[in-house]
Parts: C-alpha cells; structure tokens; sequence
C-alpha cells in the first residue's frame, strides 16, 4: 500500500496560484484602459467585431469550471466512462442550433438573447421573467463553481473554503465588471491554458506511475471501467447510451444555444459565417478538453485502483 503525506501546496504551487489571479485582474484592467467611454454593446458584446479564435476559445472555457474538472474525472473514477459519450449529444445539439437558433438570433444584433422573446411575442414581461429565471440559475450555478475549487483549495492550503470564495468571487466580479466582455474572453483563454496543463500532468504523471497509457487502459478495463455502448433501455440505470446522449443535447441547448453568456461570445463577432466558426471551434475544443478531463478521471482510478485513498479512509474527514 502506499504511504499516505497529507497533500499540501510548494511555494511553486502559492506562486501559479497567485499569479494567476493577478494576471486574471490585470487583464481585466487592461480593458477597462482601453475600453473607456465605450458604450453598452462595446461593454456586453466587445462591440461585435472580435476576433472568432479567442472568442472560440472562452465559448469553450465558459462551459468548464471546476465542477467540470472535479464532478467528471470524479464519475469517471467511481462509475466508469458511459458518461464520456454525452460528447455525441454535445454535437448533435451544436448541429441544431447551428442550423435553427443562429440563423434567427444573430441578424437581430439583440444585446440579450431574451430580448428575442419580446420581440416574438410583445411581451416584455416574458422577457424579464425568461432574464429572472436565468439570473436564478446562475446565482446557483456560480455558488457551486465557485465552492468546487474552494473546496479543493482548503484541502491543501490553510486557506478556509470560506475565504477562498470570497477572494475568487472577488477577482472574477472586479475583472469582469471593469472590462467586460473582452476581459471574460481573453481571461478565459488564458485560464484555460492552465485547465489544460494542469490535466495534462495528471494524466502524463498518472500514466508514468503505473508503466504507460496502455497498462493504465488495461487496470481500468480490468476493473470495468471502461463501458461506452450501454444499449440498456432501464431508466433506473445510472448511466446508459441513450441517457447521456439526451444529456448532452440538452446541456448543449441550455449552455450554448439559449444562454446569455454563450451567446454573448457567438454574437460578438462580425458575421453570421464567424458565428459558426466560434460555435465549431469552441464546441470541438470542448469535446476535445472534456475528454481529457475524462481521461484524467481513468487514469487516477488506474493508479488508486489497489489503494483507494477513500476505501482506506486515508482523505480528510469535514
């Protein structure tokens, strides 16, 4: 069995973090400098002449936060891969909105995709209760992804969960209010260079631990983890083929199609054909990073799979 150190963060470690929250606010001021005087859509929509690859970039960055990295690797390691396949319900999805939502939102040049429904149906009433219900899920959606990386901050820092929120909360309201769209962009681009690295060592360093990507397939196969055509038709099941592809259809539709965040990002570009190219490239590039936190997920298992840190009780009890 191996021997149990109570993880902690290097100096190393205190130095990337800080960095990155100073690089996240510095970006943010940047753009508030240069975007003075600008006016709202300037603010909301970068103006609506950005350029598509970065924009492609934070659409796919503003679809994974910690929960992403924490709850996937963790279904991963405990329930196996059926859920990887959700990413064929992530395309299809893309193809329908692509086909039926852009065509009809982008030309109206709309400030929020709410907006639609006032002009469909004269009613601003449905509008704000469509802007109310939303404001309601973020305010909830936010808390959790802002109390994931809490979480896992506390676990190895003498930093409480309770002011780790408050400081992340704290630097991601600053650099977005003071710079807008831009500033979400560009900081979403840059931190999701780091989600990147940092899933790449931990599949790089889990595969060396255990002899080789091959050898940490063959542990997960071994340990039946590694199921991707589930044909059963049980809704009590956990996960099924049919399931998560109607999973990811609809997080597709609720993240990427009707949402103001997201449509910020595929709206802010000069044309109906960048539009596209936003929505292609962001979706493919989170396919292909949901993927890899997946794989992560595989890989600890194939190292953990005779020592489990929590069947040997060997995590912090809160």
């Amino acid at each position: 069995m191996m021997s149990h150190e109570a993880p902690s963060f290097t100096t190393a470690d205190y130095l990337v973090f800080t960095a990155s929250l100073i690089i996240s606010l510095g970006i943010g001021f940047y753009h508030w400098y240069r975007s003075r005087g600008r006016d709202t859509k300037d603010f909301l929509m970068g103006g609506g002449h950005m350029s598509p690859i970065p924009v492609s970039f934070s659409f796919a960055a503003g679809v994974i936060s910690a929960v992403s990295i924490l709850g996937n690797s963790a279904e991963m390691y405990y329930y196996g891969s059926q859920l990887w396949m959700n990413i064929i319900g992530v395309m299809i999805g893309t193809v329908f909105i692509m086909a039926v939502v852009m065509p009809v939102i982008y030309p109206l040049k709309l400030i929020t995709i709410y907006g639609y429904l006032e002009y469909r149906w004269g009613s601003s009433l449905v509008r704000k209760l469509a802007s109310l219900l939303q404001l309601i899920n973020l305010t909830t959606y936010m808390g959790i992804a802002l109390y994931a990386p809490s979480l896992a901050i506390s676990s190895v820092t003498p930093i409480s969960t309770n002011t780790s929120v408050l400081v992340l909360g704290i630097v991601c309201a600053v650099y977005a209010s003071m710079g807008g769209a831009k500033a979400v962009v560009y900081t979403d681009n840059f931190q999701s260079a780091v989600m990147l690295a940092g899933v790449i060592i931990v599949i790089v360093q889990g595969c060396a631990e255990v002899g080789g990507g091959a050898a940490s397939w063959s542990i997960d196969a071994q340990h039946n983890r590694l199921e991707f055509f589930n044909l059963s038709t049980d809704p009590l099941e956990r996960h099924t083929l049919m399931n998560v592809i109607i999973f990811g259809i609809y997080f597709t539709f609720s993240t990427t199609g009707f949402s103001q965040s997201q449509y910020m990002r595929w709206a802010s570009v000069n044309s109906l054909q960048q539009s596209y190219l936003v929505m292609v490239v962001g979706s493919v590039g989170l396919v292909g990073l949901w993927s890899l936190i997946n794989y992560s997920g595989l890989v600890v298992f194939s190292v953990y799979a005779d020592c489990d840190p929590l069947s040997a009780k060997l995590h912090r009890e809160d």
